[in-house]
């Protein structure tokens, strides 16, 4: 990891917000008419940020526990082992909200942000109190800790407030 750029190696975790980004863009234009762009940008999110990104931190911490070590700027320990299969919990949840409802979804978002913005007060906390600034403590990885689950849970909740309202009969607003 030395031999990268310090702004590659903080910027690596944004990947996986801006490749579902930019394959719900580009699925948009391709929808058929009956597919809703939210519902396609949803399916994108969790599979794309939460599920591959989650599922990217497992496989990273199980074979390469060092490099991991060194990138978030701690010592090598046993809990890593831990962080993996947490990951590996999310990221199953993520590939479950694919074909969910919407108040799963926002049962996936709630579970998503209890992980990662806990993980965000640690990275905060590690970067304030003890100067840690390495690349997988600072950076991309705070915008994805705090971005997955928010988003995950603004969808959900919007999902309910147009599946509420077509209940209600009300007007919804195409999206």
């Amino acid at each position: 990891m030395d031999t990268l750029p310090y702004a590659v190696q903080t910027a690596f975790p944004l990947l996986f917000l801006v490749v579902p980004a930019a394959g719900a863009l580009v699925s948009c234009r391709r929808r058929a008419p009956e597919r809703r762009p939210a519902e396609i940008w949803q399916r994108w999110w969790v599979i794309g940020a939460l599920g591959c990104g989650s599922l990217w931190m497992t496989l990273s911490f199980l074979t390469m526990p060092g490099a991991m070590a060194e990138a978030i700027g701690f010592a090598r320990t046993p809990f890593q082992f831990e962080i993996a299969f947490a990951n590996l919990g999310l990221a199953v949840l993520g590939f479950r909200a694919a074909s969910a409802s919407p108040r799963e979804r926002l049962t996936v978002g709630l579970s998503a942000a209890a992980f990662l913005w806990g993980a965000v007060v640690g990275h905060l906390d590690q970067w304030f109190a003890h100067g840690d600034h390495a690349p997988g403590n600072t950076g991309g990885v705070l915008l994805y800790d705090l971005l997955i689950p928010a988003v995950v849970i603004a969808m959900a909740l919007r999902d309910m407030r147009q599946a509420s309202a077509l209940r209600s009969g009300a007007a919804v607003p195409a999206a």
